[in-house]
């Protein structure tokens, strides 16, 4: 029996949309696997599921940490697993859904369990490398862990720093510990189905995407989350949006340029995303070809989850 069926893809590929159709035909509940919607009051800039869909469908795994707390795709794990089992013993069936990828591999590809690391040592680390550009970090994380070379061309600031601050306090790579396979947990099986859009057309979603959020107010959100103390150097707000709007609201650069970052910045993170699917995902991962309807492409989902549940029960 499979355990849960996940969609996935790139930022913009009409996951949620696709998700909603799915749930409601199967009498489905959500599971969020996207690293930044599990931050409190950041909504408009990681496009966080409306009221009106979380109505419809009941969420998990939204707002669970404030700003400055770090959400690893352990403890994501550890959660997924809890909301798995809690929505299947209700007799419904788990979603997950979102693009982050080492989150959805957590399931199917345990993680294992982080050894301690002091954590005003760790704190004062994270510090550093938040004011650090990608290029670098990606040099760090070849340097100390050649086993993760191909994963430091395509991984985001956040996941980069995790390599490095893994093989700094412990003195082992992340590749080492991995390889020990430590976690407590069995992998799960899962329907995986991914989402594929036309770079193009991914390009014009974001474009549209980054406008929207300035117009529904991503200024004025980030303002408020840096009167409350946080800042870019923070796990939940290093990431694409908030990093370029907190620059322009400490008159580091224009909105403008604050904006069109941000289109460039989630243009290659789609590529990145892009490129982790197709080199990490199991061969028999179903993709939906997202030019057709949005009922057509729930209809084949919900038609591949229950082909694969009359073949599996027997």
């Amino acid at each position: 029996m499979r355990d849960f069926m996940a969609i996935t893809g790139p930022t913009t590929s009409g996951k949620t949309q696709l998700s909603i159709a799915v749930a409601e035909a199967l009498d489905g509940e959500i599971i969020c696997m996207d690293s930044r919607q599990v931050y409190r009051g950041m909504d408009i800039g990681t496009d966080k599921v409306s009221p009106e869909h979380r109505h419809r469908v009941p969420h998990h795994g939204l707002d669970l940490r404030n700003p400055d707390e770090f959400y690893s795709a352990g403890q994501f794990g550890r959660d997924a697993h809890y909301y798995i089992e809690e929505i299947s013993g209700r007799g419904r069936v788990p979603l997950l859904v979102g693009g982050t990828g080492l989150f959805l591999r957590s399931l199917t590809h345990p993680i294992f369990k982080q050894p301690d690391i002091d954590a005003a040592r760790l704190q004062a680390l994270r510090g550093f490398m938040a004011k650090r550009p990608r290029a670098e970090l990606a040099r760090w994380v070849g340097a100390l862990d050649s086993g993760r070379a191909e994963f430091a061309q395509e991984g985001g600031p956040q996941r980069l720093g995790r390599t490095i601050e893994v093989a700094l306090f412990t003195g082992r790579s992340l590749s080492w510990w991995h390889s020990q396979g430590t976690s407590d947990r069995e992998p799960l099986n899962g329907l995986i189905v991914v989402l594929d859009k036309d770079r193009e057309e991914l390009d014009r979603r974001i474009d549209a995407r980054v406008t929207r959020m300035a117009a529904e107010g991503l200024v004025e959100e980030v303002s408020g989350l840096l009167e409350k103390g946080y800042g870019p150097e923070d796990p939940g707000m290093s990431g694409t949006g908030y990093r370029e709007v907190a620059a322009y609201l400490g008159g580091d650069m224009t909105l403008e340029e604050a904006l069109g970052q941000m289109r460039s910045q989630t243009r290659q993170y789609a590529r990145r995303q892009l490129t982790w699917f197709r080199h990490q995902l199991p061969d028999d991962a179903m993709h939906v070809d997202t030019s057709r309807p949005l009922d057509a492409q729930a209809a084949d989902v919900v038609a591949a989850w229950k082909t694969k549940e009359r073949s599996i029960d027997g």
